[in-house]
This record gives C-alpha cells, structure tokens and sequence, in this order.
C-alpha cells in the first residue's frame, strides 16, 4: 500500500512525505546505461517506501551483480527525486535475482523498438 501522509496538514512546510507513486514515477528518468530503458521498466525497482523524514528507501537491483555502473545510476536517481524528496536511500537486493520476466510491458515495448526479442 502506498505510504501518504495524511497529517501533512500538522506539519511545518518542507516535511510532507510524498506519495510513493510520485517517487516511482520520478524513478522512470533513471535509464539503465546498458539498454537504455528505465529501471521501473526493466523491473529493478523491488520496492519504495518515503519515511517521515521525507527520504525516498529504495530496494533496487542490476541486470547482474557484477554491473559497475551503480555510481551512474545512484547520480541519475539523485537527479530524478531532486526537489521531491530530502535524501534518498538506495538498498542493492540481490535475491530475488532480477529475469527478464519482471520487464514490464511498457519495457518490452522498448526494448522490441530497440531490436531486442523478448
């Protein structure tokens, strides 16, 4: 369930937590470098929770846990939620290892116009 701040009224003005959906959607300008398709679309992004600090947690993981572009992503990220949220955090998961079955549909849209089968 998305996490929304529903006393956000109460709060002094910076501190409300955005909606999940938000973080998400911002996460969509984070492009893997080696396809070129965003990581909500290649389906890395296992999860996101926004705690009351207003900073993005971010359980995400690679293509393959040998991919030596996590600094590229961590800046794209940084970029992608500037001004949405205070800080973010990102947790590397590895289990469940990342398939090609979690690509969504949108992502293989991609990926096919790109001349990938899948």
């Amino acid at each position: 369930m998305p996490e929304v701040d529903l006393d956000a009224a109460n709060k002094p003005a910076g501190t409300t937590t955005v909606a999940v959906e938000d973080v998400t959607e911002a996460l969509k300008d984070v492009v893997d470098p080696e396809l070129g398709i965003n990581v909500v679309d290649l389906g890395l992004i296992y999860g996101v929770t926004v705690d009351d600090s207003n900073t993005a947690i971010i359980d995400m993981t690679l293509t393959s846990a040998a991919c030596p572009l996590t600094d590229v992503i961590e800046d794209q990220t940084r970029m992608s939620l500037d001004g949405l949220v205070n800080d973010f955090r990102i947790n590397w998961v590895w289990m469940p290892p990342w398939g090609p079955e979690k690509i969504t549909d949108d992502g293989r849209d991609q990926l096919r116009a790109l001349g990938f089968n899948v």
